[in-house]
This record gives structure tokens, C-alpha cells and sequence, in this order.
């Protein structure tokens, strides 16, 4: 099977972010069943109504790379009980215009890395909220908080083989949340028989 399209945005932008640090550990564990594509969600302008309807050819480029992916990764930091503002503005310019939602029924997942105790609790469940709205399919298990502070190896990858097991874990669970949503696992069992189809029932088999 090809390995998923994978959308992948980073919330933490600052240069020592322990996203971007959690996303390289990531990217050491060469998962073969996701092809991960990262969008620079700081390039894109903030959202106004007045861009919407000639929108700038990043955002133009930002909507395609939805339309086109299988599966979404979410990875946030923490603010305030939340989670940061340049998620919210990728997030805001996906959904419009209004009747024009690209995350609808997208496959993802969210995933967070701080210096707290919580791990990123109160963002990750502020993101499921306004994910829920827009009718993303968000991975319900395993949830996945994560605090980071001794976490990481300079190579990178994870200082502790429990945490490189937990992703692991957490990575298998999503393919299989994107096998299910995507009808691949289907497919590939089809094509293993020399099908593209179902096969039909009979009339007694249906009854």
C-alpha cells in the first residue's frame, strides 16, 4: 500500500520550537505508511473577508494541498489554554468560503509537545472542538500529551524508547483511522483478489 498523503502543520514557529523539534524526532522513526507534506502555516496572510473571494496565491496553494491530501496531522503547542494563532488563521482559510469547507470529513490527528505538566491538554481539546464544527474525522484514541522538556536527542529522535513506543502506537492507530475513513484497506483487498469491486451478492446471499 502507498503511503498516505499526509497535510502537516506546526503551530510552533519560533526557531527552537519543541513542535518542530517533536516533528523531527517524528520524521527519525521513518513511518512508511505516511508521506508527510509540511505548509509554512506562517505564510499565509491573515484571514479577512475581503481577501476571501481573490485570495492570495499562497492561500490558493494552501487549499489545493487539502484538497489533495488523504490525511491531516495537527501539531500544537500550548497558549494560554489554547492553541496558537497561526493554526487558527491555516484552520479559518480552509473552511471559507462559507459552503466551501476543505476539512470536511478529512482524516486527522493531533499531537502536542510542551514544557508543562499537561502536555498540551487544553489546546488539543480546544482544537477537537472547532475541528468537530467543520466535520473533521479527529483520531478520538489514543490521545496523545506529551510533556517534551528531556524528550529529544540531538540526532534528533526520542531520548526514551516508552516515548518512541507511545508514537508508535499512536502513528499505528492513524493509519488505521485513515485505512478506515479512505476505504484503502478495502481496496487493497479487492486488488489482492483481482478486483476493483465489490462482488455481488446473490439473491439468497442478500437475504
Amino acid at each position: 500500500m502507498d503511503a498516505f498523503h499526509t497535510l502537516t502543520l506546526i503551530g510552533g514557529i519560533s526557531h527552537a520550537s519543541l513542535n518542530r523539534r517533536f516533528f523531527q524526532a517524528i520524521q527519525s522513526l521513518e513511518l512508511d505508511d505516511f508521506k508527510f507534506d509540511v505548509f509554512d502555516v506562517t505564510a499565509l496572510p491573515f484571514y479577512t473577508q475581503d481577501l476571501e473571494l481573490e485570495a492570495p496565491d499562497i492561500v490558493t496553494e494552501f487549499k489545493e494541498k487539502i484538497r489533495e491530501a488523504e490525511a491531516v496531522l495537527v501539531i500544537t503547542p500550548e497558549y494560554n489554554r489554547s492553541y496558537p494563532g497561526v493554526l487558527k488563521n491555516a484552520i479559518d482559510w480552509g473552511s471559507r468560503p462559507y459552503g466551501q469547507n476543505l476539512w470536511d470529513r478529512k482524516a486527522t490527528a493531533i499531537l502536542g509537545a510542551s514544557a508543562g505538566s499537561i502536555g498540551t491538554f487544553g489546546a488539543q481539546h480546544h482544537l477537537r472542538q472547532v475541528f468537530a464544527y467543520l466535520n473533521a474525522y479527529v483520531m478520538g484514541q489514543p490521545e496523545f500529551y506529551f510533556n517534551a522538556t528531556e524528550a529529544f536527542t540531538e540526532a534528533p529522535g526520542f531520548s526514551s524508547p516508552q516515548t518512541r513506543d507511545l508514537v508508535l502506537k499512536f502513528f499505528r492507530a492513524f493509519r488505521e483511522h485513515v485505512e478506515f475513513l479512505t476505504g484503502a484497506s478495502m481496496a487493497d483487498a479487492l486488488r489482492s483478489q483481482g478486483l476493483t469491486h465489490p462482488p455481488e451478492l446473490t439473491k439468497d446471499q442478500h437475504s
